[in-house]
């Protein structure tokens, strides 16, 4: 089991030159949030995937009303990542019972490597000490090696698997997740 501060420095990047700012997502955003979900979306899984099936999942989980219901959910919370003047990225996570869920980290393929997935991540890790939550998971596709490369890098572990389905296609998703141990009152600024 890893400290906050352990996962921070370890995950911590210097390769970054660009300055992202990650802030929340608010209401009168959606249309923003929308046109960065199918985007990025599209970038990343297309290539992997029939038209068909993409044009099924994006009509039936990233248009205005679905995502209006996710950004209302309480459980939920969405923030950009943006260059100045760009929204690149985003994160969308929901909190539960189980810990932290890490639902959505997409990036525009532009600036994949840059740092800011790295950033994006770091934001997850914050929320979850935020709130005194001691468990992140999250499911990524198994035919996405650079995403299992990148949280495995962050301390991720394999610990199951479920179905996601992408248009009429069952595909099957690793889940992950990393335990992260929350300081004490009495020893969290002990030398």
């Amino acid at each position: 089991m890893c400290t906050f501060e352990q996962v921070i420095f370890s995950a911590y990047s210097l390769q970054s030159k660009e300055i992202y700012t990650i802030r929340p997502v608010t209401p009168n955003e959606l249309l923003e949030l929308q046109v960065i979900s199918e985007r990025t979306f599209f970038e990343t899984f297309a290539k992997d995937n029939s038209i068909e099936n993409m044009q099924l999942y994006l009509e039936k989980n990233l248009t205005v009303d679905r995502l209006a219901e996710e950004l209302e959910d309480p459980r939920s919370v969405f923030y950009f990542a943006e260059l100045p003047g760009e929204i690149v990225g985003y994160l969308k996570i929901n909190y539960s019972v189980e810990g932290l869920e890490i639902e959505r980290i997409y990036i525009n393929q532009r600036v994949q490597g840059s740092g800011v997935g790295q950033k994006l991540l770091d934001k997850a890790f914050e929320l979850a000490h935020d709130h005194g939550i001691e468990r992140i998971w999250l499911g990524v596709w198994e035919h996405n090696p650079k995403a299992i490369r990148f949280y495995e890098k962050n301390g991720f572990a394999i610990y199951g698997s479920h179905i996601f389905k992408l248009g009429n296609d069952e595909q099957r998703d690793l889940l992950m997740q990393i335990s992260i141990h929350q300081p004490s009152a009495d020893t969290r600024f002990a030398c």
